[in-house]
């Protein structure tokens, strides 16, 4: 009887679904603290600025990134920023204890990914693509993959009740071209809370202030106030619109206020996850067209 509830509820379209709770769960998914603000935090504050609950994941602990820190010392400052974050973004964050530069998309994990996409109940799921600089990166992208439809399998990871659907799985925007770019099929418009997402990664003082600027020899070009930094990190930080996204931005907002868009976020449709139609996008994103 259960798997027959299942399988009904698999088919139902998504609207009545969604109209039994109109919460909007939606869960992004980094390798490290810092990593989903930087992808989804303007679209991160939509969701949360209409009541939707939106979850922060960092896969590992963050203690191998640093000059002069590390291990469970720097792992407690990385959770301690990621905290400041998630209270700036109106999102709870979570910061798994797996190490930093060892991920690997092993049963372990994936098992960890499958339950925390079950507990959230996840409409909506956004994480790497698996093309980055990065081995902690890629291989998130690789555990979201392999969680996308065993998410919804009953012996898989038993000990948390199944999804009675598949979320939509989205890979956020990156600049890797090979073996091929990002393919934007969603574009948010997050022009008018891109100070409050700058605002709200500039809590990651360790990673933006400190680490990475070290490993480009630019530390000493960070500035010493906080109202200069966070000018700092915008300038550095802020995406440009590329013309593929700019044709995202038009499809969904219309040409006319699609041109007076300054600053978006843009994900492509996972191909594992369920595939949703345009009107099942616009019930997901219902700050589109706003």
């Amino acid at each position: 009887m259960k798997y027959l509830i299942i399988a009904f509820f698999l088919f139902l379209p998504f609207s009545l679904v969604l109209s039994q709770d109109k919460k909007i769960n939606v869960i992004v998914i980094g390798a490290h603290p810092d990593d989903p603000d930087g992808t989804a935090g303007g679209t991160a504050i939509k969701f949360a600025e209409l009541g939707h609950n939106v979850l922060f994941v960092s896969l590992t602990n963050g203690d191998a990134g640093h000059q002069s820190k590390g291990g469970g010392a720097l792992a407690k400052i990385r959770r301690g920023e990621a905290q400041e974050a998630g209270k700036r973004l109106g999102v709870t964050y979570r910061v798994l204890d797996n190490h930093d530069g060892e991920l690997l998309p092993t049963l372990e994990v994936r098992h960890q990914v499958i339950r925390l996409i079950r507990e959230w109940e996840a409409d909506i799921v956004i994480g790497p693509r698996p093309y980055d600089y990065h081995p902690d990166h890629r291989n998130t992208a690789l555990l979201l993959q392999d969680a996308a439809y065993m998410v919804i399998v009953p012996n898989v990871a038993s000990d948390t009740p199944p999804l009675k659907r598949n979320p939509i799985f989205l890979y956020a925007q990156d600049r890797f071209q090979k073996p091929y770019p990002f393919i934007p099929d969603i574009a948010i418009d997050i022009s008018d809370v891109l100070d409050r997402k700058i605002y709200a990664m500039a809590a990651h003082e360790s990673q933006y202030f400190e680490w990475l600027p070290w490993t480009v020899s630019q530390e000493q070009n960070v500035p010493k106030k906080e109202k200069e930094r966070i000018e700092w990190l915008k300038s550095g930080r802020r995406r440009t619109i590329i013309p593929a996204v700019k044709e995202a931005l038009e499809k969904w907002y219309g040409k006319e206020k699609a041109d007076k868009i300054t600053d978006a976020e843009a994900f492509e449709i996972c191909e594992y996850g369920r595939q949703p139609n345009e009107s099942e996008i616009r019930e997901l994103f219902p700050m589109i067209g706003k």
